[in-house]
């Protein structure tokens, strides 16, 4: 998958560094040049994007939501 173009100007590339997965939703952490940038996403979400630490990601920052796309 290559993200081809996207509207959220806030992106930071890094790598997941911590997974704390719950039932339903699970805590990502992802390690960028700028520091620790947080995400709550699905557990569903983590499982079907393959997350896991040390995987690429660009964090998508939006308003108060964070969004991840696996590289």
């Amino acid at each position: 998958m290559s993200i081809q173009a996207i509207n959220v100007r806030n992106q930071f590339r890094g790598k997941v560094k911590e997974i704390i997965r719950g039932d339903v939703v699970s805590e990502v952490d992802v390690e960028t040049p700028w520091g620790i940038v947080t995400s709550v996403i699905t557990t569903r979400s983590v499982d079907e994007l393959g997350l896991a630490p040390g995987s690429d990601v660009v964090a998508l920052v939006k308003s108060t939501e964070v969004s991840l796309a696996k590289l």
